[in-house]
């Protein structure tokens, strides 16, 4: 599967021909790169690949995430570019949350990553039913 000839490095061309490389310490695609591969921006993401979705929902959808940690990962992705927050300015407050063209791209992406988790869970270590 792999390669070993010189210069035909899978990353090399993440090194070489993009403006951002993960691999630079000081490179900003760190941070993106840890907002959408966090549990939990993994997860909101995914869940809102399905459909946009109100706070609540997002919240129960999403099983587990505090109310703060889900508050600072939508402002993350919403800073990012990848989720669109919408405020219907009413009383009570409604607020959706859906992605963006960008967070749609991301989405295509993560998706098979979370899909073949849960498919392969039981060959790795990890006690099924046990969660950090």
């Amino acid at each position: 599967m792999s390669d070993d000839t010189p210069g035909n490095d899978i990353w090399t061309s993440i090194r070489s021909d993009r403006p951002a490389t993960p691999f630079a310490s000081g490179c900003a695609s760190r941070v993106v790169l840890d907002h959408v591969t966090s549990k939990w921006g993994v997860l909101v993401l995914a869940s809102l690949a399905e459909r946009p979705r109100r706070w609540g929902e997002l919240h129960r959808h999403v099983e587990g995430i505090s109310e703060k940690m889900l508050a600072q990962t939508l402002r993350a992705l919403e800073s990012d570019g990848f989720v669109l927050r919408d405020s219907h300015g009413t009383v009570p407050p409604r607020v959706d949350y859906s992605l963006t063209a960008l967070g749609e791209e991301l989405a295509e992406l993560l998706i098979p990553l979370v899909r073949w988790v849960g498919e392969n869970v039981g060959r790795t270590g990890v006690v099924l039913g046990a969660a950090s």
